[in-house]
């Protein structure tokens, strides 16, 4: 009888040391990016940037280099975006565009 119930007590150790199974889900985060692209001695100070009307902030101007982002990323949420862009009152660049997650867009300047 005083081995059954070690190991009773011995299988009960045993079973509660388990820690169980544990689950990790993980994704991309739900943001794209924009980058702009120019002559940056044209555009001192930066570039004006509507996004849907509503969103306006200055962004930096840089050389296109085709192999890697340089300079500042702007992020944005995905999904489809009007983007204006111009520069002492001009308009630059103006046009709905559909960016997924993670997705470096780059624009364009003249």
């Amino acid at each position: 009888m005083k081995k059954i119930v070690l190991l009773a007590l011995f299988g009960a150790f045993l079973l509660s040391g388990c820690g169980g199974i544990k689950t990790l889900s993980s994704g991309l985060e739900n943001e794209a990016y924009l980058e702009f692209i120019g002559a940056p001695n044209d555009y001192s100070g930066g570039v004006d940037v509507i996004i849907d009307d509503t969103n306006i902030f200055k962004a930096e101007v840089h050389k296109d280099l085709a192999r890697k982002v340089k300079g500042e990323v702007y992020a944005i949420s995905t999904g489809t975006h009007k983007i204006a862009v111009s520069y002492n009152g001009k308009l630059l660049f103006q046009k709905q565009i559909f960016i997924s997650a993670q997705e470096t867009k780059k624009i364009v300047l003249p």
